[in-house]
C-alpha cells in the first residue's frame, strides 16, 4: 500500500554531513507516524528520529545520540521526508531506514519500531575515522 525507497546513503569523514531522502508512494503527511530507524554492525535496529504532523500540529523525536545533530523533515509536496545528518561520527555507521504507519492520533513511543507497518529497503551510512 505504502512504498519507502531511501536514498542519499554513502561514505563520509568523522565530522562530515549526509542528507537522506525517503520517497514514498503517495501522501504520507498529517495522519502518518514518520520514522527513521538504524541497525549498525551486531546491534539491534533503533529509533532515530519522528514526525508526525495531523490538524497542523507537529510532533518531533530525537534518540538522545543523534540529538542537537540530526534534523528530521518532510516535503508533502515532493512526498519526502528528509534525514539531515551534520557531525556524523564513526559510531553513527550503519542501515539506514526510514518507516511509515497511519496513526489517528499521537503515540507515546514513537521511535519503537513496533509502531511502524511500512519500511523502506535501506540505504547505508559509513563514516571513518
Amino acid at each position: 500500500q505504502v512504498q519507502l525507497v531511501e536514498s542519499g546513503g554513502g561514505s563520509v569523514q568523522a565530522g562530515g554531513s549526509l542528507t537522506l531522502s525517503c520517497a514514498t508512494s503517495g501522501y504520507t503527511g498529517s495522519g502518518y507516524l514518520m520514522g527513521w530507524f538504524r541497525q549498525g554492525p551486531g546491534k539491534e535496529r533503533e529509533g532515530v528520529a519522528s514526525i508526525y504532523v495531523v490538524g497542523g500540529v507537529t510532533l518531533v523525536n530525537y534518540a538522545a545520540a543523534v540529538k542537537g545533530r540530526f534534523t528530521i523533515s518532510q516535503d508533502n509536496a515532493k512526498n519526502t521526508l528528509y534525514l539531515q545528518m551534520n557531525s556524523l561520527k564513526p559510531e553513527d555507521t550503519a542501515m539506514f531506514y526510514c518507516a511509515a504507519a497511519k496513526s489517528p492520533s499521537p503515540v507515546p513511543n514513537p521511535l519503537d519500531s513496533r509502531q511502524y507497518n511500512y519500511w523502506g529497503q535501506g540505504t547505508q551510512v559509513t563514516v571513518s575515522s
